[in-house]
């Protein structure tokens, strides 16, 4: 994919989220809690878990786990997205909840510093998932579930799962309710296929940037 094409697909996505934002936990807020209730079936989180949300947008994880872990950071590219979820966690008192605005493929993180990290409905919107994933891969500890959902819709099955084995993922998907609108996968890192701090890719959309 063309450089200028790859930043114009983010522009749009996030001019599509700003104008939906005040109206998209009504549009979907139902929606996305039934697919955080599946995963929270499988997952345990603990008292220090130190998390991510990547295209945390309305801050709808938020809700269902923002009083667990000692830390949660939310990042998306939508301003409009953060500032509902920041209206959100003043509401519900989450002090161990924070937001970054940030691109889901340059990370403003150290390298392996999340005890979990999650994508939740974001990679459809995603120029190059694969870049994305690895960039979710690079932050999280070696031991961390990166838990990653994608649209039926966009997505068959063998296709998604042909997105997360690409990126270097191992990974379970979970048998989830025919009403559930999208495949849901627990991944871990591949010990064959370390995360980078950054791809060659992304290095080359940065240089092309400047």
């Amino acid at each position: 994919m063309a450089v200028s094409e790859h930043w114009k697909i983010k522009r749009e996505t996030a001019e599509y989220y700003d104008r939906i934002a005040r109206v998209y936990d009504a549009l979907y807020g139902d929606e996305q809690s039934l697919k955080i209730r599946e995963i929270l079936k499988k997952i345990s989180i603990n008292v220090n878990d130190v998390m991510l949300d990547v295209g945390c947008g309305t801050g709808i994880l938020f809700k269902h786990i923002g009083v667990l872990g000692s830390m949660i950071v939310g990042v998306d590219i939508s301003l409009g997205a953060l500032e509902r979820a920041k209206r959100l966690i003043e509401k519900e008192r989450l002090e161990n909840a924070h937001l970054i605005r940030a691109d889901a493929d340059f990370l403003p993180f150290r390298d392996e510093v999340f005890d979990k990290v999650f994508a939740i409905t974001l990679i459809q919107n995603s120029p190059e998932p694969q870049l994305t994933l690895r960039e979710m891969m690079r932050v999280a500890k070696g031991s961390s579930e990166i838990i990653v959902t994608g649209l039926k819709k966009i997505y068959t099955r063998d296709v998604f799962m042909n997105v997360l084995m690409e990126a270097g993922l191992q990974f379970s998907l979970l048998n989830v309710k025919e009403d559930v609108k999208c495949h849901i996968s627990i991944c871990n890192k591949s010990r064959e296929l370390p995360a980078k701090s950054i791809n060659n890719r992304a290095v080359q959309i940065v240089s092309e940037q400047v």
